[in-house]
């Protein structure tokens, strides 16, 4: 930002001086060439956060960060410090920030395609990579490299034409991404023998070319299962968020103003949950970002991490079938206490970490209310914000009542025409390959080592609980 603040006013300078508005342009992108270019920014940042982590490490290594409890042990980790992820953090109150911006502070202040406009994707990979709000230039610049990457190679499209096209579209993402591995440059350049220092550059290439790839794939198999298989062809004029939109088969501008929105909210949320987690232990172990990936979508497809938005529509439309669109109060409150009393939960309500409304539903909500205030499924949803939280409270189990990003985004989806539940893990992952892709350029880029957690048996804990009793 300094250095578009210095050309601005460089320029400002010389548009005083120069009666050509042409030439005051092109002298600015003479300024700009490198740093329009992210692998030369990168580049430039990586020496200054090695030699950052080496002064942390021999400065603080021994600073405790907190104490491990058995039931930490036993609940999954849950709670434990232990991931460096630099692309983002989850504050229990704030939710989620990437790079230190929420994502209000990102919406004004990332690039978009058209003023007041949603974020534009490639403006959030910038960041996440850099630290850095990019230039509207530097966003166009790396659209332009994406779409020149998004060429997916024909034996990926037979690899998923093995499978039946009634597999679920998980399956059928994850196949095409394993098939695109056969190309990964951290894999060629692994087997020649490349140096340490050197590592992250090749899964640079391996992890822009991923990010770019997965809308192609991802968009193949939406079509071939629910509509004519038909390939729909990148359209070079468009961003990474209107061209997914657009491979769909969804062309409305506010369907590609709402991917804008989908893709940046989704794209990251620390290093903890499964998927990203997953794709950081894969990677730990110098797998190329190809399978690290491939591996975190098989976390994605559980049913308690990104298969929960398919299941938050099917049953807001379940509560619809038996109780009409203009369900009063009352109705919906007897509708909950039924689905809780069965034994199952209400999808979309609760987190592992946030303690507060989630701000991915706040700012999906918002679009919702400025795009499709009327939609008979979005009021569902307001009032199950209403309702289902002090029913939560009052039941006693639940530490977050308040509800996540899954309970809204379904019905955002349904309403602009993409109705199929069953499909919307798939927009997560391609969402998801921005802040693991990200995050797996500067695992190599710090050398972070090979992961390996110590585990213990129920045998081992009791025989340390009773020495640390007595």
């Amino acid at each position: 930002m300094a250095f578009l603040r210095s050309s601005v006013s460089k320029l400002r300078s010389r548009l005083g001086q120069q009666s050509s508005l042409r030439d005051s342009v092109r002298w600015l992108q003479t300024q700009t060439s490198s740093d329009l270019d992210l692998h030369s920014q990168l580049k430039e940042l990586i020496p200054e956060q090695q030699e950052r982590l080496k002064k942390l490490k021999a400065e603080h290594g021994k600073v405790q960060l907190g104490n491990i409890t058995v039931d930490m042990v036993i609940g999954g980790m849950r709670g434990m410090t232990g991931l460096l992820w630099e692309t983002s953090l989850l504050d229990p109150d704030e939710g989620i920030r990437f790079r230190g911006l929420s994502i209000p502070e990102c919406q004004k202040v990332l690039p978009a395609a058209k003023p007041g406009g949603e974020p534009l994707p490639e403006g959030l990979l910038w960041l996440l990579l850099t630290g850095k709000v990019p230039s509207k230039e530097q966003v166009d610049a790396l659209s332009s490299e994406l779409r020149s990457r998004a060429k997916v190679p024909d034996y990926v499209f037979k690899a998923i034409d093995a499978l039946p096209v009634g597999a679920h579209p998980m399956t059928q993402f994850a196949t095409g991404v394993m098939a695109l591995q056969v190309k990964s440059e951290f894999s060629k350049a692994y087997d020649k023998g490349i140096p340490k220092s050197k590592y992250w550059e090749p899964t640079y290439e391996d992890s822009l070319s991923l990010i770019a790839q997965v809308p192609v794939v991802a968009s193949y198999v939406y079509r071939r299962i629910y509509k004519d298989g038909k390939i729909i062809p990148v359209d070079d004029s468009l961003d990474y968020g209107a061209n997914f939109a657009h491979l769909l088969g969804f062309d409305d501008h506010k369907m590609q103003e709402l991917m804008r929105l989908y893709v940046t909210i989704h794209s990251d949320h620390e290093g903890g949950n499964v998927s990203a987690h997953t794709g950081h232990l894969v990677a730990s172990a110098l797998s190329d970002p190809y399978l690290s990936f491939a591996a975190a979508l098989n976390g994605l497809a559980g049913p308690l991490h990104g298969l929960a938005n398919q299941e938050v529509l099917l049953w807001i439309k379940s509560v619809v079938d038996e109780c009409g669109e203009n369900i009063t109060t009352e109705q919906l409150k007897d509708y909950i206490w039924k689905t809780l009393n069965s034994g199952k939960v209400v999808p979309g309500f609760g987190h592992g970490v946030l303690r507060k409304t989630d701000p991915r539903y706040t700012c999906q909500r918002e679009f919702a209310l400025k795009h499709m205030p009327d939609d008979p499924l979005f009021q569902l949803v307001s009032k199950l914000y209403d309702v289902v939280p002090p029913i939560l409270t009052e039941l006693g189990k639940v530490k977050n009542p308040w509800p996540n990003v899954d309970a809204h985004s379904g019905v955002l989806l349904n309403h602009f025409g993409l109705t199929e539940a069953r499909y919307f893990t798939v927009l997560f992952g391609v969402s998801r390959s921005i802040g693991i892709g990200s995050q797996l350029i500067w695992d190599r880029a710090l050398g972070l080592p090979l992961e390996r957690p110590k585990s213990v048996t129920m045998e081992s804990l009791e025989s340390y609980c009773k020495k640390a009793a007595s």
